[in-house]
């Protein structure tokens, strides 16, 4: 994978002062698709949140497919339209330890990302893959602050 993540800047989010990331490469579930990095320093000013440990994990998780599949199939006589195509799905996650209740042990939040690409599309549109990811990418960092809100008081 191409995927190499340095110091996170963090989204804005009501509370924190220039939020960042200091990031450590970690061992992910399946080393043989996947990437992952814990957070061991926390910068900035977010108070009560701590860096990765054992009992409160902070990591995250980037996945590719096991296999990748190419456009292949037979193309259907009448339309000219390939019939099932297949997918490559991708997968990113963040795991946080967090406190429920006093004299709790931490529980494990998570927040997952797919992208589904149609297989065929990587080689003939590019272009609009990466601009899908764009859109995306700057959608969450222009709403960080906002889902944060809506996460903690459930409106939108």
């Amino acid at each position: 994978m191409s995927i190499s993540l340095t110091n996170v800047t963090g989204g804005a989010q009501t509370g924190f002062t220039t939020p960042g990331y200091t990031v450590t490469a970690d061992n992910p579930p399946d080393a043989t698709t996947g990437k992952q990095w814990n957070v061991s320093a926390v910068t900035g000013t977010q108070a009560g949140v701590g860096a990765h440990s054992i009992s409160s994990p902070f990591t995250i998780t980037f996945e590719r497919p096991r296999v990748l599949n190419a456009l292949q199939g037979l193309i259907n006589g009448m339309t000219g339209l390939y019939g099932k195509v297949p997918e490559n799905v991708y997968r990113s996650r963040v795991r946080k330890g967090v406190m429920i209740a006093a004299n709790n042990v931490p529980r494990v939040a998570s927040a997952e990302l797919i992208v589904r690409i149609p297989a065929g599309s990587d080689a003939y549109d590019a272009a609009n893959i990466r601009a899908m990811i764009s859109l995306l990418v700057g959608s969450l960092n222009q709403l960080s602050a906002g889902m944060g809100d809506t996460y903690i008081t459930g409106t939108q």
